[in-house]
């Protein structure tokens, strides 16, 4: 919008230097120094004079009227009277990304979002006349790369930073939670869903829905509804992959399903023959007692979906049944950038469920700057953590406070008005985001590339599944 309104104004500006210069020249110029007298010069720049500054005056009023209206649309909370705000300087957010690991690609996504929330709230605080903005201070979790998340919470801590965005993981979230209670820092999750870290008047929020009222239902739903009796688990053994798969086994054996026996692998492994080859050995036995329409794989991992799927390639019998992943690796990078694994992830079908973020003029806003800036459509949670930027913004006015427990306790009647790039944000009484739709998102081939594709949608108050 700044950009148009100032490419206007320009050329306004450089159409009155030209016909300026133009009249100079025609009346100065020797060859046609007779054909204007001064009092047409005088007339005749009086003219272009009152013309370029209507003009000018007209991109103002226009400027004016969309920058409050940007204000506005970008504000998303109904505030009665302006707030004025004691805060001065720059207010620094802690960022706790996974730059490097088993989240990567999640993770850059998340943070250029960030960056743009960012932007948008400092473009805000400037228009609005407050005396603050904010800046992002990131620190790379590195999961699964022997990244320490409570080691990068301290150092926020030492610099004085108390209101930090993420972490990512369910893990990593239980990892720094006991730290955040006892130093009174909050901590806002854009992607934890760990049943287990429900947990009232702490100091962590979480903007998306726990799975066991969300993508454990949904999962089990989309189980069931594909025709799938019999599944085989495939786990990460952590507080999220445990959860979630309990979740899942929840719901699909209460509509008629049976989980089998599966595998729990340490999260912190990289290489997988052994479980792949144990994976093989199940597939075989349990294919030749169901057979393979109602038989499924449900893989709940992180970005070493790689290196399983890798190790799978070895196993004709494990691309011969579908299989189902989660939040874990939708839209995941890079399962995309193997060519192999993408290959294998789109015979098998591997349909995954990720929380379905609201579209409206904010997500689109995300969205463009995710394939401008990375070349591909952000995750989900990259919604989420747009909004927690505002979120922070918004409380930290409306509290008049830097306070994290001031900050805390602003924040779920600033959310009550707050239309974000996820949609609404309505916190139940553990400070997790009530349960909504789900996203299904598949690898699929056209032209010889892989892209992930929405495939479908979980709906909450329906329990059903719509496909694309």
């Amino acid at each position: 919008m700044s950009n148009q309104i100032s490419g206007k104004v320009l050329a306004f500006l450089v159409v009155g230097i030209v016909v300026g210069a133009a009249i100079g020249y025609v009346l100065g110029g020797q060859p046609y120094a007779g054909w204007y007298s001064p009092e047409e010069y005088q007339a005749a720049a009086a003219t272009e004079a009152a013309a370029a500054a209507a003009a000018i005056a007209a991109v103002e009023a226009e400027a004016a009227a969309a920058a409050a209206a940007a204000a506005e649309a970008l504000l998303g909370a109904g505030f009665e009277a302006p707030i004025t705000s004691s805060v001065t300087g720059t207010v620094k957010l802690g960022g706790l990304f996974c730059m490097t690991g088993a989240l990567a690609t999640f993770g850059e996504n998340e943070y250029e979002a960030a960056k743009l929330a960012a932007t948008h709230v400092n473009a805000f605080l400037e228009a609005a006349n407050y005396s603050w903005n904010i800046e992002i201070v990131p620190e790379d979790t590195a999961l699964g790369a022997g990244g320490d998340p409570l080691e990068k919470l301290e150092s926020l801590a030492s610099r004085g930073i108390k209101l930090v965005m993420g972490p990512l993981a369910s893990g990593e979230v239980l990892a720094i939670k006991g730290y955040c209670d006892q130093e009174q820092i909050l901590a806002i999750s854009q992607s934890s869903t760990a049943p287990d870290l429900a947990i009232a008047d702490d100091y962590i929020y979480r903007f998306c829905p726990g799975d066991k009222l969300g993508q454990g239902p949904a999962l089990g739903t989309v189980l069931y509804s594909s025709g799938i009796r019999y599944v085989i688990p495939v786990t990460r053994n952590d507080a999220w992959g445990t959860g979630l798969e309990n979740a899942t086994k929840a719901k699909f054996e209460s509509l008629g399903g049976t989980f089998l026996e599966g595998i729990l692998y340490a999260e912190a492994a990289t290489e997988f023959s052994l479980e792949a080859s144990d994976l093989a050995s199940k597939v075989t036995d349990a294919i030749a007692t169901y057979g393979t329409d109602e038989l499924a794989i449900l893989h709940i991992s992180f970005e070493e979906a790689v290196a399983f799927f890798t190790a799978a390639l070895a196993y004709d019998v494990l691309d011969d049944i579908t299989w189902f992943g989660s939040d874990g690796t939708a839209q995941s990078g890079a399962m995309t950038d193997d060519p192999d694994v993408a290959a294998f992830a789109a015979t098998v079908d591997y349909p995954c469920t990720i929380f379905a973020p609201a579209k409206s003029a904010k997500w689109e806003l995300v969205r463009q700057n995710g394939a401008d800036v990375l070349g591909r459509d952000p995750d989900s949670y990259s919604y989420a953590i747009y909004d927690i930027v505002w979120a922070y913004a918004l409380s930290i006015l409306q509290a008049d406070s830097t306070g994290a427990t001031a900050v805390r306790d602003a924040m779920p009647g600033v959310l009550e008005h707050y239309y974000g790039a996820s949609g609404i944000i309505e916190l139940d009484e553990n400070g997790d985001r009530k349960a909504g739709n789900y996203y299904i998102w598949e690898i699929q081939e056209s032209d010889g590339a892989y892209n992930w594709e929405l495939a479908g949608t979980w709906i909450l108050v329906t329990d059903t599944v719509e496909w694309e």
